[in-house]
């Protein structure tokens, strides 16, 4: 038998025993809630730190048919609107000056429009990431490799690397962060047919990466004429509010203009054009924070017999346009076999310097002896 006193203590006891696992039980659910908003507040700060899609201009009282409107005039993300010029909207089908007023001060309270410290730039410079080039020599010497959120330019004759870079790092922006990659898709507009998917394949086996991810993650388009180059950029900013882009690729920016304008004559025309296409690129670059990659085609220097020992043989074509519009200036040379030569030429942040790198069957490699 047991004693009353004894039966209650060890009721109590129990009860405790009771009152503790369900106080372990709502512990390890609170930590679980805590976890699950965490993992929220991380996915919105990432998703909050890409570009602002132009429907949330709702919240500012713009209509759905405004907003269509600015869609089809190529205009996805708010920071486009913000940064537009007033004229530009107005040439918009259906935007008189009362809506591009409104629209723009709309825009504006979404999106930054003043001074901001150099601190806060250098922070946000310290987040930039690379896109190995697949040759350690040339990624050194362009401080990690092709740098996002600005115009990278490849110039030089035929045979020098320009497509096989361009190749390479259609693979190599799908790379995680910590392999130099990009952990994007890849936009690619071919304005001379060189664009081959077998060399993506071969250049994905060195990575280890599936074939068919990398092929389906690749967004290809041929562009026919100058006017079509320019609207595909307002298709690519379609695409780029719904996935990540890691790189542009323009293979070659300059040919469709080359064959186009012909003559003096037509020379302010054509420059007039291409300045559009690179501000549009600028455009995509500040907004999505992708990387860009132009490559352009040479012509000879010094034709007139002059100063025929001065300077470079070749110069690249498209001006001073071309060279404001570019971040950094790479000129690729061959050099003996399969080696090629590269150096910057321009650059605000990298030093006139030079790096060799060879053309394999996996893409762009180390220099060989």
């Amino acid at each position: 038998f047991v004693s009353p006193a004894r039966t209650g203590l060890l009721r109590a006891i129990s009860g405790c025993a009771f009152h503790l696992t369900r106080f372990d039980m709502a512990m390890e659910e609170a930590g679980e809630q805590v976890q699950r908003l965490n993992v929220d507040e991380e996915a919105a700060a990432e998703e909050n730190a890409g570009p602002i899609a132009v429907t949330a201009l709702l919240t500012q009282g713009i209509q759905a048919g405004d907003i269509k409107k600015l869609q089809d005039g190529g205009m996805w993300t708010v920071d486009s609107v913000a940064h537009a010029a007033r004229k530009d909207l107005l040439a918009i089908k259906g935007l008189s000056d009362a809506k591009v007023e409104k629209l723009l001060s709309a825009a504006w309270k979404l999106v930054p429009m003043g001074f901001v410290s150099a601190s806060s730039i250098a922070e946000t410079r310290g987040q930039t990431i690379t896109i190995t080039t697949g040759c350690k020599e040339l990624d050194n010497a362009l401080d990690g490799g092709i740098e996002t959120g600005s115009i990278t330019e490849l110039y030089g004759e035929f045979r020098c690397g320009k497509t096989q870079l361009c190749h390479t790092l259609c693979v190599t922006s799908q790379l995680p962060a910590d392999m130099g990659g990009a952990e994007g898709k890849v936009l690619y507009i071919d304005t001379e047919g060189t664009f081959r998917p077998q060399r993506l394949a071969q250049i994905a086996e060195r990575w280890g990466l599936n074939v068919a991810d990398v092929l389906d993650n690749v967004c290809y388009a041929r562009a026919h004429n100058t006017e079509h180059q320019m609207t595909l950029l307002n298709q690519a900013a379609a695409n780029m509010v719904v996935s990540r882009f890691g790189i542009i690729i323009v293979d070659s920016a300059t040919a469709l203009y080359r064959t186009e304008f012909v003559g003096r004559g037509e020379l302010a025309a054509r420059q007039n054009s291409l300045g559009r296409f690179l501000r549009g690129l600028h455009r995509l670059a500040d907004e999505f924070g992708c990387a860009v990659l132009v490559t352009n085609q040479v012509v000879a220097n010094n034709l007139d017999g002059g100063s025929m020992f001065a300077g470079p043989k070749v110069l690249p074509i498209g001006g001073n346009i071309m060279a404001h519009s570019t971040t950094t200036r790479i000129w690729l040379q061959r050099a003996k076999g399969e080696n090629r030569k590269a150096k910057i030429m321009a650059s605000p942040s990298l030093p006139e310097r030079e790096a060799l790198f060879a053309i394999a069957t996996e893409g762009i490699t180390d220099a060989k002896e």
